[in-house]
């Protein structure tokens, strides 16, 4: 691929657009396997308990490979727990300038799927595919279920478009 894109650097006139031959579809990668803990307080709330049993993978997954997704621009790990609380309030109907959000909400749930993607690395012993990870949080944790879920409570509360559409990729349902 490289030398396909310093080839492109000789062409006579440009801008240049070239298809390459290759192409990488998620529809063609193995789903993401790994067995998440089990709950540990059954008080808590289900995504708030899995976010905390989580914390060891975290930081095993830190020490062998470093922050690679971006984790912890916002938040810290200490955080995502109480940022994940934050988002369950919004799915039980507190405002969302009230649910004590711990920072700019895009920017918090962008490092919670971090904080999952990367304890995720650790559990599966292994750097998933592309998008795989993305769609393991999304689809199997409890976390990703309530994220999804808050952004469709804040579209229904009528916060702004910014707010609840940058919480999730754009291609997952709001």
């Amino acid at each position: 691929m490289l030398k396909a894109l310093f080839a492109m650097l000789d062409a006579a006139e440009g801008p240049v657009l070239e298809t390459y031959p290759e192409h990488i579809d998620a529809a063609d990668t193995e789903p993401l396997v790994c067995s998440l803990p089990p709950r540990m307080d059954d008080s808590l709330h289900p995504a708030v308990d899995e976010a905390q049993a989580l914390r060891n993978a975290y930081d095993r997954a830190l020490e062998k490979r470093g922050n690679r997704i971006g984790a912890a621009r916002e938040i810290s790990a200490d955080d995502v727990p109480a940022a994940v609380a934050a988002f369950v309030r919004i799915t039980e109907g507190v405002d969302w300038k009230e649910a004590e959000i711990p920072g700019n909400p895009m920017r918090v749930a962008q490092d919670i799927r971090g904080y999952y993607q990367t304890a995720a690395t650790e559990l599966a012993e292994h750097t998933p595919a592309a998008w795989a990870g993305e769609d393991w949080f999304y689809e199997q944790t409890e976390t990703g279920r309530l994220m999804l879920a808050a952004r469709t409570a804040l579209k229904a509360a009528g916060a702004p478009q910014p707010l609840w559409f940058y919480l999730s990729p754009g291609d997952r349902p709001a």
